[in-house]
C-alpha cells in the first residue's frame, strides 16, 4: 500500500525513514546498557549546546561542573525571547521544525526542532501508536482537535488531515446538535480510532449516554481511542470505555518535546525513554524518590536545534517505583485539567478553545509574559496579564476578531495588566478558569 503519511512525512523534509532505523536500534539496546545510553546521550546533547547555542551557553553561566545536577532548570521564563536568539549555530527559522506552546500553562513561547529530531519524534509516536494496531499510513483516524478559522489556515489542515488521513471534528461548539451531527458522521464513515482533546471526547461520551448508545454499535470499525492534552478522570474514563465500546489509551505530551508518557497494552503510562530523559525533583531540584511527587522536568535527547535541557514543563508527577531507565512508569499526573466555557447561546466550548485566541497575543517579541483568562459571567470574561507593554488598540481588536470566530458574538472581555498573576498553591499557572 502508498504510504501517504511517510510521504507527506518526507515532503516536509523530515527524514522519517531514517529516523525509524535509528529508533529501532535504540529499541534493541538491553536493559542493562540502557542507562549509560543516556548518560552519553544527555552528555552529548548538553556539551553540543554548551559549544553552539549561545542563549544556552549563558543560561549555564559557570555553574556546571561536569555533573548532571549542577546543570540549571531550564523554566518557560526562560524561553521568552525571540526565538532567532535561542537558535544553535548551524540552525534559522526557515531550516527547522517552529511551532508555538498553547500556552495552557500560561507562558507560551515560540520553540524549534531540528528535522531529524522532529522526525524521531513522529517515529516514537508511530511506533506506540502500533501498540494498538493503529497504522497511520491506512487507519482512518476521527480527529477532536481545534483548527484555524482563517482562510488560509484552515485549508492548510484540512490538507494536513487528508495527508494524515484523518476526519476532523472542529471543537469550538460541542451543542447538542454539533454532537448530533458529529454522530451522524460515526454512522457514515468507517473510522479505526478516536484521537483528540480529553474534555471533548468525555463531552461527546456523556451525549452518548443521554442517547443510550454505545458507538461501536453503529460504527463497528472503531478500535481504540487516544485522549490527550488534559486529564482524563477515572469516571470519564469508565464513562468512555461504557458508550464508545472501546479501549481508551492515555496519552501526555507537551508540543515542545514529544509524546512523553503512552499508556501501553498492560496498562502502565510509560515514559518515552528512547528521545527523553525525564526526572522528579521537589522546589529544590533535587531528585524524589520514585513514588514520591514532584516537578516533572524532561530532557530532549536529540534536539540540536533547540535546548530543551532539564526542562520544567509546569506539571507534578509521580515515577511509578517499579520504574526503570530503560522503562520509566508514570504513576501519577497532577493537576492538567481545562474547564468547558459555558456560552449565552448554549455553546458549550473546552478551556482549550482559548488557545486560538490567545494565539492572536502570542508574538516572538517576549511582550506578553503571562496570562490567564476568567469568565466571570456567562457572557462576560477577563484577560489578566503580564507584559512589559499594554495591549495596543490594534492587539485587542486582533482578539476580539478571534473571540468573535471560535467563541460567538457579543461577549464582552476586559483586559487587566498586571504584575504578577495569582497562581495555584503548587506553582502552577491555570489558564483559563470559570467563575460559574
Amino acid at each position: 500500500m502508498f504510504k501517504l503519511f511517510n510521504l507527506s512525512l518526507k515532503l516536509s523534509g523530515f527524514p522519517i525513514k531514517e529516523a525509524q532505523v535509528e529508533f529501532g536500534k535504540i529499541l534493541k539496546i538491553s536493559e542493562e546498557e540502557f542507562p549509560k545510553h543516556i548518560e552519553n546521550k544527555r552528555t552529548e546533547i548538553t556539551i553540543f549546546h554548551l559549544k553552539n547555542n549561545d542563549f544556552y551557553k549563558n543560561l549555564v553561566g559557570e555553574k556546571w561542573n561536569g555533573t548532571w545536577g549542577s546543570l540549571p532548570v531550564l523554566t518557560k521564563k526562560n524561553l521568552q525571547k525571540p526565538l532567532s536568539e535561542r537558535l544553535s549555530i548551524g540552525f534559522t527559522e526557515k531550516s527547522v521544525f517552529v511551532n508555538k506552546t498553547s500556552g495552557s500553562s500560561g507562558d507560551p513561547f515560540v520553540f524549534a526542532k531540528d528535522k531529524k529530531a522532529h522526525a524521531i519524534t513522529w517515529a516514537s509516536i508511530i511506533y506506540r501508536f502500533g501498540w494498538y494496531d493503529v497504522d497511520f499510513n491506512k487507519s482512518y483516524q476521527a480527529r477532536f482537535y481545534g483548527i484555524p478559522l482563517d482562510f488560509w489556515g484552515y485549508k492548510k489542515e484540512r490538507l494536513k488531515d487528508f495527508l494524515g488521513n484523518r476526519y476532523r471534528f472542529p471543537i469550538f461548539n460541542l451543542s447538542d446538535k454539533i454532537l448530533d451531527g458529529f454522530l451522524q458522521h460515526f454512522k457514515t464513515k468507517k473510522f479505526d480510532y478516536i484521537n483528540g482533546y480529553t474534555s471533548s471526547i468525555v463531552l461527546f461520551g456523556k451525549y452518548l449516554k443521554q442517547k443510550n448508545i454505545v458507538l461501536k454499535d453503529i460504527c463497528p470499525t472503531l478500535k481504540v481511542c487516544m485522549v490527550t492534552s488534559e486529564m482524563l478522570f477515572e469516571e470519564d474514563k469508565v464513562l468512555l470505555e461504557k458508550h464508545l465500546g472501546i479501549p481508551i489509551v492515555n496519552e501526555y505530551g507537551a508540543s515542545e518535546l514529544d509524546l512523553i508518557a503512552f499508556q501501553n497494552i498492560e496498562g502502565d503510562w510509560q515514559v518515552n525513554s528512547e528521545t527523553l530523559f525525564i526526572e522528579i525533583l521537589d522546589e529544590n531540584n533535587q531528585p524524589v524518590p520514585n513514588g514520591k511527587e514532584g516537578k516533572v522536568v524532561i530532557t530532549s535527547l536529540y534536539n540540536k536545534a533547540h535546548p530543551f535541557i532539564r526542562y520544567e514543563i509546569g506539571d507534578v508527577g509521580v515515577l511509578d517505583e517499579n520504574s526503570t531507565w530503560k522503562k520509566p512508569i508514570l504513576k501519577k499526573l497532577i493537576g492538567r485539567t481545562n474547564d468547558i466555557a459555558l456560552l449565552p447561546s448554549g455553546k458549550k466550548s473546552p478551556g482549550l478553545t482559548f488557545y486560538y485566541v490567545t494565539k492572536s497575543i502570542i508574538e516572538d517579541d517576549g511582550n506578553v509574559k503571562e496570562f490567564i483568562i476568567r469568565q466571570t459571567k456567562l457572557e462576560c470574561f477577563e484577560i489578566d496579564y503580564v507584559s512589559e507593554l499594554e495591549l495596543s488598540k490594534k492587539q485587542i481588536q486582533e482578539i476580539e476578531k478571534a473571540i468573535d470566530k471560535y467563541l460567538e458574538p457579543g461577549l464582552h472581555f476586559t483586559y487587566n495588566r498586571k504584575d504578577v498573576l495569582e497562581r495555584t498553591k503548587r506553582g502552577k499557572l491555570k489558564q483559563f478558569q470559570s467563575d460559574l
